[in-house]
């Protein structure tokens, strides 16, 4: 049974996740390339993001539960049903208090994406530390390694950069923001594992 501290790591660093994504979405400089790919099939569909996001999240689950039933939690329901609703929820405001940021230019957009990095590494380093399951678009790399000899930083990139492929193809919105996630994430979640996340949850009392 999962400690509440687990549980409650994942889910503040599932919205926390939301609010990186929405930040990224607020700079118009482009998001990590599963999230512009769900953005860009939203606008076509004429659905919200949540929906979308849900929609993508059940296809990806479908080959989770097939192939990889062990990478199953409650972090995966959490972060596949609720993680493209907090996004609208958080950005929705954002883009009403302070407007595009491309009107004022790309130093101000590059602010929002320098919020943005380490906002959802911290989400993200929390729920991975948290260790209550996987979202099903992040098995897709885990699922690649395990039935391929390409390890998973090649698996991982080739997902990414199949979703960044997808989104410019129909359209959608692949720029610098992406290249950072790509990138700037990483080190950026390390650094929160090894100073916050991992302290915070894996926390033991004295006896």
């Amino acid at each position: 049974m999962p400690s509440a501290r687990r549980i409650l790591g994942m889910v503040v660093g599932i919205v926390i996740i939301g609010l990186g994504i929405a930040l990224f979405k607020q700079s118009h400089l482009g998001n990590d390339s599963i999230s512009a790919l769900n953005m860009r099939l939203a606008e076509m569909l004429g659905i919200s993001l949540g929906v979308q996001n849900l929609c993508t999240n059940i296809l990806f689950f479908a080959l989770q539960f097939w192939f990889g039933r062990k990478y199953i939690g409650l972090g995966t329901f959490v972060n596949g049903i609720g993680v493209g609703f907090i996004v609208t929820a958080f950005y929705d405001p954002i883009a009403a208090h302070f407007g595009p940021a491309e009107a004022l230019g790309l130093p101000v957009q590059l602010l929002w994406v320098a919020l943005a990095v380490p906002v959802t590494a911290l989400g993200a380093s929390l729920y991975q530390t948290a260790d209550l399951g996987i979202a099903p678009y992040d098995y897709l790399s885990l699922g690649l390694r395990d039935y391929t000899p390409v390890p998973y930083f090649g698996c991982r990139v080739f997902t990414d950069a199949l979703c960044a492929l997808l989104c410019w193809l129909l359209g959608g919105l692949v720029g610098i923001g992406t290249l950072i996630c790509a990138f700037c994430l990483g080190p950026f979640i390390q650094f929160f594992d090894r100073t916050f996340s991992q302290k915070v949850l894996q926390y033991k009392p004295n006896n």
